[in-house]
């Protein structure tokens, strides 16, 4: 019997926290060169890595009307990793900031359009 892939992967959005993920790694070695720098890491550590458990955690539930409430999670995450990305901006400096803000708005983004398309569907 053929083995079933896991579609997450699939799914941009997903792909794309993943990536900020794999990006906070290297932006929180900076931070941690600073106290300060180290209470924001501390801080990104959970709002950052929520986004993708959230989208894990939502598509595993299946595709009812929970699904959108955890990509709404994601969404908040995001949101709030923005913010604390403009926080370490003296730590980080502008253009990386502005690259992980422009990451995160496309994210925000693809989340929003994600959510108003399966509450179409479940409103069917």
């Amino acid at each position: 019997m053929a083995e079933r892939k896991d579609r997450l992967e699939d799914l941009e959005f997903y792909r794309l926290a993943m990536q900020l993920w794999e990006l906070f790694w290297q932006d929180s070695e900076k931070m941690a060169k600073d106290f300060r720098g180290r209470e924001i890491a501390r801080q990104m550590v959970r709002c950052i890595g929520s986004i993708a458990a959230n989208i894990e955690e939502g598509y595993g539930r299946g595709f009812g009307k929970e699904y959108p409430q955890y990509l709404r999670y994601s969404r908040g995450s995001a949101r709030e990793a923005r913010g604390w990305y403009q926080r370490a901006l003296p730590l980080l400096g502008s253009e990386l900031v502005q690259e992980r803000d422009e990451m995160l708005s496309r994210l925000i983004g693809m989340l929003s359009n994600a959510i108003q398309s399966l509450e179409r569907k479940n409103r069917r």
